[in-house]
């Protein structure tokens, strides 16, 4: 039997509210990942331990801290509620949800990328007059960015399977919160729920398989392009 309307539209809310967590989290990825790969401060060991919390907490608590965040009477609600948006119980808040419990997997993705990049290509760099957002520019990034792109492939695996943090934080709701996994729930439920579940799940499978293999490929990329980097560079 094929895909009904109702779960195609599961489908595409899915990758609505995976692709928005990705874009969303990429920027503060980035900045604290070249936070913990380049600086050294006190606290560090903490910084770098809250980051990867999502990662061993259970979702379920997430989900609760980011509804009591982003409850009316919570600091982001609040904030939100300055400009009239409200996030709890709509895709956005499923996009949030994905988007923290991606956070710490993209992250890691990109610091390892940062890390393998050469500083005395940086400094051969800045010694040739370039300043420091030119370096940036010009060599840190673009040998950094396979491992970006690695990062955010896989964050956005990682958001089509989340699950508990969404259905604490906005509910089950169809046609605004229900994704993939809450969707193969909810057809679980259900007596006559087998068929639905069965292709819910393959199609999961598929779209995470695929986003996992061309992270991989990517990250294999990135490191093949550092050792090709070592040997020569054009400023």
């Amino acid at each position: 039997m094929g895909m009904t309307g109702e779960e195609w539209g599961i489908v595409m809310l899915s990758l609505q509210v995976s692709l928005a967590a990705t874009c969303g989290a990429l920027p503060l990825a980035f900045l604290l990942a070249w936070v913990l790969a380049r600086l050294s401060f006190p606290g560090k060991i903490l910084l770098d331990g809250l980051v990867h919390l999502p990662l061993v907490l259970p979702p379920v608590v997430i989900g609760w801290l980011l509804l009591i965040a982003f409850a009316p009477e919570g600091p982001g609600g609040r904030l939100l509620a300055l400009f009239g948006v409200t996030v709890l119980f709509r895709w956005t808040g499923a996009a949030i949800a994905a988007a923290v419990m991606a956070l710490p997997l993209i992250i890691r993705a990109i610091r390892l990328s940062l890390e393998a990049v050469d500083p005395r290509l940086e400094q051969a760099a800045r010694t040739l007059g370039a300043g420091p957002w030119r370096t940036f520019a010009t060599i840190t990034l673009p040998l950094a960015s396979p491992g970006v792109v690695a990062g955010a492939v896989l964050g956005f695996a990682r958001s089509l399977g989340e699950f508990g943090a969404t259905i604490t934080f906005v509910s089950n709701i169809p046609e605004e919160t229900r994704t993939l996994p809450l969707a193969i729930y909810a057809a679980l439920q259900l007596p006559d729920g087998d068929s639905a579940v069965w292709r819910l799940a393959a199609i999961a499978v598929v779209l995470s398989l695929a986003a996992l293999v061309a992270s991989e490929a990517l990250t294999r990329a990135s490191w093949q392009g550092q050792l090709r980097g070592r040997g020569s560079h054009v400023l």
